[in-house]
């Protein structure tokens, strides 16, 4: 795949490691004749660790031999959280520590949960671009406060905080971005 075609969310191999790109800066050229940089901010999905790549528009990315399979939300212990495969009903743990990002955004019934798969191990997963959540507690809106767009904060129902507009109540259902953490839509 060309540098220049990657979007966030693929992953390439690197150095005999899988990396998914997170995001992509575009970095065009002053000079006449000067090449158009890419540069990756990519994180390894066996070590965790960030990786920074920089390359031309032309240049070749190995992508990862992997499989994204659907899975759903099972169960979490202490330590570890537990995905069921929708294809052949086998079960997939990952630990707790390594995707706590990610399960501020799950609850039992969440849909289009994918189980990122390498080497036949489960490394991470993959969530919808938005979630619906429900707000369970924030400040009432204080009435004649319309005239501007302020927000406010709300806890929702995973126990996320973010950043709503003034006018939502307690019990409302929001649309968030799970990229990016913020608030979209009621849903």
């Amino acid at each position: 795949m060309l540098a220049k075609d990657t979007k966030p969310g693929a992953i390439i191999k690197q150095n005999e490691a899988p990396l998914i790109i997170e995001s992509v800066m575009v970095q065009s050229p002053s000079a006449r004749g000067g090449a158009t940089l890419y540069k990756f901010r990519a994180r390894n999905l066996v070590t965790k660790q960030k990786v920074d790549l920089s390359c031309k528009g032309t240049d070749n990315l190995e992508e990862a031999d992997f499989q994204r399979r659907e899975a759903t939300f099972m169960f979490a212990d202490a330590e570890q959280i537990h995905f069921l495969d929708q294809e052949d009903y086998n079960q997939w743990s990952l630990l707790a520590a390594d995707i706590e990002e990610e399960m501020q955004y799950v609850t039992e019934d969440l849909q289009g949960i994918l189980v990122l798969i390498y080497d036949e191990q489960c490394v991470g997963i993959q969530l919808p671009a938005t979630v619906e959540l429900k707000i369970t507690e924030c400040d009432p809106g204080v009435k004649g406060n319309s005239a501007t767009s302020r927000n406010k904060p709300a806890k929702l129902e995973t126990g996320l905080t973010i950043q709503v507009p003034e006018y939502l109540k307690q019990d409302q259902v929001v649309k968030i971005d799970t990229r990016t953490g913020a608030f979209l839509s009621r849903a």
